[in-house]
């Protein structure tokens, strides 16, 4: 029997590319391009299931997967830039050549922000491994300018993109942290977050550059959130460090001395910097690439959780467990 008899429509290339039938996956999407709308968008979305699960199928039909960002189909674009997201998380080599339209799209001042900024984060997962075919002045332009918009989802997916080029190679924001500080007291948390795991990871290779963030970082000692007070104290800690005659206060730091284990730890880190003192053992894993490119993506996961069941967290409004994709109150997706 023929395997394609059991596939529907839009899910018809997705099955094709999980049984190796490349070829024929490739002569499917050729007519996918002139297929309805919402045909185009329901396969896609399959695609993109695909993609979550096994990246690796799509090595060979990125190319033609690319006009799909620019279809005339806002939706259509908007599922496209998801399906690519997943692919660069998964495996951003095969993503290098859609780096040019992905920047085209980004760069579109006309296009819908939601697909700017999906294609901003696909971006930043390539430039990790990548930074040669993502992180140019001129897509670093883009995705600082755009920390702009009002959404608060659209600045997260931004400044994640920030932080992931900062980790592919920190010396290509080394000029701009006083632009990334500038953030620092978004409302989104994990904008937060993100932009100030940026700056931690320009000062681990250029710690004489936090000096223009020196301020925003002391009042980030404050911050609700753990995570982005701990960054903060990293931050200082590298500050320090560079500078024999360092301004970081350590009664600020001090301060934090009994907060959480991850704020602890950096407080302790930054106050051996500010003291001259020999490096703790226990601190050994702090302010290194290596480490932050470890912990990064399991922090924004924890962050992104809500903290009480049922309750928005964003607005706090409560719904029942099985409520809407997005808040009924402040309209954000959950």
């Amino acid at each position: 029997m023929d395997d394609r008899t059991s596939a529907t429509p839009e899910t018809e290339i997705a099955s094709l590319l999980a049984q190796g039938r490349t070829a024929d996956a490739l002569t499917a999407l050729e007519q996918l391009s002139t297929a309805e709308s919402a045909d185009r968008q329901a396969c896609l979305r399959s695609l993109k299931a695909t993609a979550d699960d096994r990246p690796e199928l799509f090595e060979d039909v990125l190319t033609p997967l690319t006009e799909f960002l620019s279809d005339t189909d806002r939706p259509t674009r908007l599922t496209a830039a998801k399906l690519f997201v997943a692919v660069s998380e998964g495996v951003p080599e095969i993503v290098v050549p859609a780096v040019p339209t992905l920047a085209e799209r980004l760069a579109d001042e006309s296009e819908f922000y939601y697909v700017r900024a999906r294609c901003a984060e696909a971006l930043g997962y390539i430039a990790v491994d990548h930074p040669d075919a993502v992180a140019s002045p001129e897509i670093i332009a883009d995705l600082r300018v755009s920390l702009e918009f009002d959404e608060p989802e659209v600045k997260e997916k931004l400044a994640k993109a920030l932080c992931h080029v900062a980790l592919g190679d920190p010396d290509r924001l080394r000029h701009q942290v006083a632009s990334l500080a500038d953030h620092l007291q978004a409302d989104n948390e994990l904008v937060r977050y993100h932009l100030n795991t940026a700056i931690v990871v320009i000062g681990c290779a250029r710690p004489e550059r936090l000096t223009d963030a020196t301020e925003t970082l002391l009042a980030c000692l404050e911050d609700q959130n753990q995570y982005v007070r701990g960054r903060a104290a990293e931050a200082l800690g590298l500050l320090a460090g560079a500078d024999g005659e360092t301004s970081v206060p350590t009664d600020r730091l001090e301060a934090l001395s009994a907060d959480e284990e991850f704020v602890a730890d950096r407080v302790r880190f930054a106050l051996s910097q500010c003291r001259s003192d020999a490096t703790d053992a226990s601190t050994t894993d702090i302010a290194t690439i290596d480490a932050i490119r470890t912990q990064t993506t399991d922090i924004a996961a924890e962050i992104r959780a809500p903290d009480t069941d049922g309750e928005c967290p964003h607005c706090g409004l409560s719904f029942p467990e099985s409520g809407p994709p997005l808040c009924p109150g402040c309209g954000t997706p959950l």
